[in-house]
């Protein structure tokens, strides 16, 4: 609507949309623009709709173990996840077929004009190509000859034929060399005797000429030398040699519409039932059809008119490709009918498949994708699944180590959260991904943070000389304002990436958001029950051993005294990594700039040096590509932009052909196109793969700004309604851009300098946006302390409530942040390859998470607070009155 208010000049969508007969009884001349555009997105919403049921039905046939199938309604877009699937390109047919099965006459190369017209259209654009626009003389060059011809019988057979002599147009191909069109394709040729190919086809192109021919014949000035009716369409597959193996030609035809109108006389709407076998005479498979009464009618005048006209072919189009022409011997009045192809077992059985459930009313494009082969996803995953491992064990040894027995506790209450998790996303039928496993693992690190925060104020209310009852309630009291507080703020960042994100994103935000969410019930709830029940029997229970009873205790640190140091180090270090920014700039991902991005691992022993790839790719590719070496032994990934724009069916197969010629002219291996694509061949192969558009490109990058402006605004939101002060929302967030503004300085300064990938892709989003809501609990639990004192201690200046709130929250700032980062550090050190960049972000943020929550967030709220003093706890808590104080 925006776009046409800029062009429009005042002109109303009305007019323009009444034209079409499936809108025309809901719009109007007089329709508004917003109800026209009411109506179109309401008729959008239900084509994206029914395409994503039927799309979802089509993939329940295709016999993959648990495939996840979901619809973003906000982007029209529909994530396919398919585990296991060894055979890419199926997938990809079966997913951007939209099954739109046509019934259509034909012309016959012997019918008059249409042959003469090729001969014709080619004269003319052979004297277009050298600039003359003068009309053309179309005459077609004849001979005299003697032409017999035949007549069949009702199985196609020869019976006998009739002899005259007449002129007839001579062969293009004994006329001299053929201008623009003929160049291109071997015409057929039939001179009433003898024929080059089918009758029913025009001719036969290499498949890398289709799309030439195609503009040429579609050019209005040459669509006027064939009949009105003419439309012409290509085989779906090459032709066959006399030993059965494909060529590269594919043949052309000429179909015939009814005049006036475009639509097919009969469509795949009428079929009720499709199944394929194989014919037990010829063993050739064929998918045959059953239609309704209506379609039956149909086919019925179709094959009776055919068969009456010297039987007649008949094409057969699926998605505007014909997938056989046969000639009608008899006319067809059951409603059955047989599809033959040159299918193999598979592709007929996904060809009926498709028609059982129905053609797609909109067509689908794959605008991204990624291919992981079972080595790498293997691989990938038993690194997780022992950085999962490693990071239970080292949480639970710290947990009975810090807190003793009710360290067991929190074990208990993290082992239930994980029984929750693995329930709630089996419930939900949620693929476990890569993403999903690192959204677990940092679960894990996160789910202590509720039975840290209870713990050390249960050790508080001890030391303040409470009995073990009395501390542990009001531990758990006086701790729901801090949880629920953090909690929320982490529920907030993920539900923007889970309303922002996409695919593997969207799983990873859903896996932590019901991580969070039974944390708290396992913490708060679970743990609760468990050492109430073990108290009330008499047993005691410790929250600190021998070596860390004391720890972190009697803090007495003047930190608002250093915040000057800290302003400074931090603008310098942000300055820095804004010049970087600039200059350096970023490892963009595959995910930002749009393009191919394929791993490839050599062969071992293979002999040559990473710009001895890039070089060679460059001359391969027509341009530059990004080649870097990754952690995995032998491996590369190369980038490029190559043929991103062409929406070609087959402009993947070319940019994987480019690639082996490029990666096969290096290493010097014999290695063949078909193992090369095997991505867990032995040898030079692609283990993972991955296609993004430029137009999601573009919608990740935005989506990615948008999700991080949304999260920080919600966050400051949120946060000024739980303090009722705007000071603590613009401490907090400016922690959390200043936390974004490092992770961002460590990613420009030092990519290309580690051994692993710094790419910025959507993975590193998540990353940040995990970085902000982990980063506002640390801020939450110091920012909670302090409203409390505020309250409490109503003859201390402000300065001193501050700095005694960080010192008395410190030790759980620290244990809460060492937990997390035991597990992300786990990720990092044990982690795939494709994870380490994401575990980075994390450490980095994490770091710089804690050190913002006591030198940035705390001290900006007391500088915007002024010289201020807290009132009486009568007038409320957290309230303050300005007084001349000195700090």
């Amino acid at each position: 609507s925006q776009e046409w208010a800029k062009v429009s000049e005042g002109k109303k969508l009305g007019p323009i949309f009444s034209r079409n007969a499936t809108l025309r009884e809901e719009i109007n001349f007089s329709s508004s623009d917003g109800e026209v555009i009411r109506l179109l997105r309401s008729k959008a919403d239900e084509t994206v709709s029914l395409t994503f049921k039927r799309l979802k039905d089509r993939i329940d046939k295709l016999g993959v173990v648990q495939p996840n199938v979901s619809l973003d309604n906000a982007r029209d877009l529909i994530l396919v996840e398919l585990p296991g699937i060894d055979n890419p390109e199926r997938a990809r047919s079966y997913l951007q077929s939209t099954a739109k099965l046509e019934f259509w006459d034909v012309y016959r190369v012997s019918d008059a004009g249409i042959m003469d017209a090729f001969v014709q259209a080619d004269a003319k654009l052979k004297k277009l190509a050298v600039g003359d626009t003068t009309s053309v003389a179309l005459e077609t060059e004849m001979r005299i000859d003697t032409v017999y011809t035949p007549n069949f019988d009702t199985l196609g057979q020869v019976t006998d034929s009739t002899m005259s002599i007449v002129e007839v147009p001579v062969d293009p191909t004994e006329a001299g060399e053929g201008g623009p069109l003929l160049s291109q394709i071997d015409l057929n040729y039939f001179d009433g005797q003898s024929i080059r190919y089918p009758f029913s086809v025009m001719g036969v192109a290499n498949r890398n000429r289709i799309r030439a021919i195609t503009e040429m014949l579609e050019r209005e000035d040459i669509k006027s030398i064939f009949p009105q009716d003419v439309k012409f369409m290509w085989a779906a597959k090459p032709t066959m040699d006399e030993d059965g193996v494909a060529t590269d030609g594919y043949e052309l035809y000429a179909i015939k519409m009814k005049r006036g109108s475009t639509k097919p006389p009969l469509e795949g709407d009428r079929i009720i039932n499709a199944t394929s076998n194989p014919d037990p005479m010829t063993n050739e498979v064929a998918v045959t059809l059953r239609m309704d009464n209506l379609g039956a009618k149909a086919w019925a005048d179709m094959t009776t008119k055919a068969a009456q006209d010297n039987n007649r072919e008949i094409a057969i189009a699926l998605d505007d490709e014909v997938v056989s022409a046969p000639r009608v011997n008899e006319p067809i009045t059951s409603g059955d009918s047989r599809i033959s192809g040159n299918f193999t077992i598979q592709e007929g059985q996904d060809l009926a498949n498709i028609l059982q459930i129905g053609k797609l009313p909109a067509s689908t494009t794959i605008i991204q994708e990624s291919l992981v082969g079972p080595t790498l996803g293997q691989d990938n995953i038993n690194k997780s699944m022992i950085a999962l491992i490693v990071a239970l064990i080292i949480v639970m040894l710290f947990m009975v180590f810090y807190y003793s027995g009710s360290g067991i506790i929190a074990i208990i209450a993290l082992l239930a959260n994980l029984f929750f998790i693995f329930g709630a996303l089996s419930s939900l039928g949620t693929v476990l991904t890569l993403a999903g496993i690192a959204g677990i693992v940092l679960t894990i690190g996160m789910a202590v943070d509720a039975n840290v925060i209870i713990f050390e104020r249960s050790r508080e209310e001890l030391r303040a000389g409470k009995t073990l009852k009395t501390a542990i309630a009001d531990g758990f009291k006086n701790s729901y304002s801090a949880i629920i507080d953090a909690n929320v703020t982490s529920i907030l960042s993920a539900l923007v990436l889970i309303y922002f994100g996409l695919g593997p994103i969207k799983g990873f935000a859903v896996t932590l958001l019901i991580g969070i969410i039974f944390s708290f019930f396992t913490a708060v709830i679970v743990g609760r029950m468990i050492i109430e029940w073990w108290v009330a029997r008499g047993n005691t229970i410790g929250f600190s051993t021998a070596l860390t009873k004391n720890t972190l205790v009697n803090l007495n640190v003047d930190w608002l005294a250093k915040r000057k140091i800290a302003y400074v180090c931090s603008s310098v270090f942000i300055v820095i990594g804004l010049i970087s920014m600039f200059t350096r700039g970023f490892e963009f991902g595959v995910d930002f700039q749009g393009g191919y991005s394929y791993n490839v691992e050599i062969k071992a022993g293979s002999n040559f040096d990473l710009e001895q790839l890039r070089s060679t790719l460059t001359e391969s590719f027509g341009g530059a590509p990004v080649v870097k070496a990754i952690d995995a032994a032998n491996t590369y990934n190369i980038t490029t932009s190559y043929l991103i724009d062409d929406m070609a069916a087959d402009a993947q197969s070319k940019v994987a052909l480019k690639l082996y010629e490029g990666v096969v002219a290096v290493t010097g291996e014999d290695l063949t196109l078909e193992n090369f694509m095997i991505t867990d061949y032995s040898g030079t192969h692609i283990t993972s793969s991955a296609k993004v558009g430029p137009t999601i490109a573009d919608d990740i990058k935005k989506s990615s700004m948008y999700a991080g402006i949304v999260a920080i605004l919600l966050i400051f939101i949120y946060i000024m309604i739980r303090f009722t002060k705007w000071q603590y929302s613009f401490g907090a967030v400016l922690a959390l851009v200043h936390d974004s503004l490092v992770v961002l300085a460590f990613f420009s300064i030092f990519h290309g300098l580690l051994p692993f990938s710094l790419e910025i892709d959507q993975t590193f989003i998540a990353a940040l946006l995990t970085v902000i809501g982990y980063s506002i609990n640390d801020t939450v639990i110091i920012f909670d302390r302090i409203r409390e004192n505020f309250g409490l201690y109503t003859g201390k200046t402000k300065n001193e409530i501050i700095n005694m709130s960080v010192n008395s929250t410190m030790s759980r700032t620290i244990i809460t942040s060492l937990t997390v980062l035991f597990v992300v550090l786990a990720l990092l050190l044990f982690g795939g390859a494709s994870i380490k960049g994401f575990a980075f972000a994390l450490v980095i943020g994490l770091i710089s998470g804690t050190y913002s929550t006591i030198f940035i967030a705390t001290p900006v709220l007391a500088d915007l607070s002024g010289s201020i003093t807290p009132k009486s706890k009568s007038t409320g808590s957290g309230s303050f009155k300005r007084a001349n104080v000195k700090n």
